[in-house]
């Protein structure tokens, strides 16, 4: 009996060694560790996070996301060209002899999808504005002076028709100066949200400067979203609670120079060929930051109260809030479900 006893001690004594060394190897394989990459494109500061138990397959990950951005990069870029591609530059500064272009098809969708939204933003998502925003970014680097109305009038055209697609990706080789300032940077992150959903993702951050996407919270909480203060001062204004969501905000503090006692910023109202002074910033949430992209700047187009009226008839399932001139704060009805 006492050899039995001496012997079941000791094989109980493996078993629960065995199960803890079991216990041990589970909860690594089961344990989520936070990744993240940090990426430089479309003049923006871009982090991205996500939640993984497997090493390997998160840095694969990231490594394609860094593609994506990386690509549509390239694709938007209107200052440079790149070998093998024909990109916004290519389209605009080409010296072919052909009626059309073939484009990357991802070029393509993204110029389709914002054309879509011409019309639906009443005319002021006008993706050919480069030929007046290019004049402004020489004022702007110079940072002295401001164009004349006939300077910007003579720029050169800014008419939508002059952006022609056609069947099977191609472009009418019209060579329009296209600018996807208002949509490009968005739209890629709304990319990469999907294809990290696509990839069993579900818990991730991307902060591309003034577009946030979140799926859901890494624990069992929702993400505190922090809106900058449009300020010499900075700091955060307001915080915005939730899951599964885009975060969008347009300003005048980002990018700007002042003359004359005066800002002039980036985002130029394609009326008055000038940029507007409605507002100091405005921030919608959206399902998706392709959306929100264009929203924010249209909203940043129009007076506060004419943008709470647009979004009431257009978009009812958007919320937003406005950072005024005088420093106040206005928000869309229902946007206290996210404080």
């Amino acid at each position: 009996m006492k050899w039995i006893k001496k012997n079941f001690n000791i094989v109980l004594g493996f078993l629960i060694i065995l199960i803890f060394v079991i216990g041990l190897f589970f909860h690594h394989k089961t344990k989520i560790y936070e990744y993240s990459s940090n990426l430089f494109y479309m003049d923006t500061y871009i982090q991205v996070k996500i939640y993984d138990n497997n090493e390997k397959k998160a840095n694969q990950t990231l490594q394609e996301v860094d593609k994506i951005y990386k690509e549509y990069h390239e694709l938007t870029d209107r200052y440079q060209e790149y070998d093998g591609i024909i990109n916004l530059y290519t389209i605009h500064n080409n010296e072919s002899a052909e009626e059309n272009l073939t484009i990357d098809e991802k070029l393509y969708n993204l110029l389709e999808y914002s054309l879509s939204y011409y019309e639906k933003t009443n005319k002021l998502i006008n993706i050919n504005m480069g030929n007046v925003i290019d004049i402004w970014k020489r004022y702007r680097d110079e940072g002295n002076g401001i164009p004349t109305i006939e300077e910007l009038q003579n720029a050169g055209s800014i008419s939508i028709e002059d952006i022609v697609l056609l069947e099977n990706n191609k472009i009418k080789n019209t060579h329009p100066n296209i600018d996807l300032g208002a949509i490009s940077k968005g739209y890629t992150t709304n990319v990469v949200a999907k294809y990290l959903e696509n990839k069993g993702y579900s818990k991730y951050l991307i902060n591309a400067g003034g577009n946030v996407v979140v799926g859901d919270h890494y624990g069992k909480e929702t993400y505190k979203i922090g809106i900058e203060t449009p300020t010499i001062e900075g700091g955060v204004y307001q915080i915005i609670k939730g899951n599964n969501m885009a975060v969008t905000t347009s300003g005048s503090y980002a990018r700007f120079y002042i003359y004359d006692n005066h800002i002039y910023h980036h985002i130029i109202d394609p009326n008055t060929l000038y940029p507007p002074n409605y507002m100091k910033s405005v921030t919608v949430i959206t399902e998706d930051s392709s959306l929100g992209d264009l929203l924010s700047t249209t909203l940043f187009l129009m007076p506060i109260e004419d943008g709470k009226q647009f979004l009431e008839e257009n978009y009812p399932e958007v919320e937003a809030i406005w950072y005024g001139n005088n420093d106040q704060i206005y928000k869309t009805e229902g946007f206290n479900q996210y404080e």
